[in-house]
């Protein structure tokens, strides 16, 4: 079983910045990918961003894509969505999810066994 937890939610402008963080706890020596998600009201949950654990390499939709960046820190247990430049579009709810096994494109929500209880982004303009 892995834990995850994320924080670093709340409202801000348009323009601004925040970085999520996804702290995970438990079996995470299986980890073969950690994954940001997100859901705003009324839609389904989309892809926001994935980084491979052996080998580091990132995957961002291309809506996000030199505004968001992905990270893990040196410990390699917690996470982070690092957001600039935020825009209304990005209100949502955002998940932090992890894959233990490949086979399945990292942007297909069913790649991930584990998911965070989400954090709130809102950005008003």
């Amino acid at each position: 079983q892995v834990q995850l937890v994320e924080s670093g939610g709340g409202l801000v402008q348009t323009g601004a910045s925040l970085r999520l963080s996804c702290a995970a706890s438990g079996r995470t020596f299986g980890t073969y990918a950690m994954g940001w998600f997100r859901q705003a009201p009324g839609k389904a949950r989309e892809f926001v961003a994935a980084l491979s654990w052996s080998s580091g390499r990132t995957y961002y939709t291309d809506y996000v894509k030199g505004r968001f960046t992905i990270s893990r820190d040196n410990a390699e247990t917690t996470v982070y969505l690092q957001m600039n430049k935020l825009k209304p579009e990005d209100t949502a709810v955002y998940y932090c999810a992890c894959a233990v096994t490949g086979g399945l494109a990292l942007s297909n929500r069913d790649a991930y066994r584990y998911w965070g209880q989400g954090t709130q982004v809102t950005v008003s303009s």
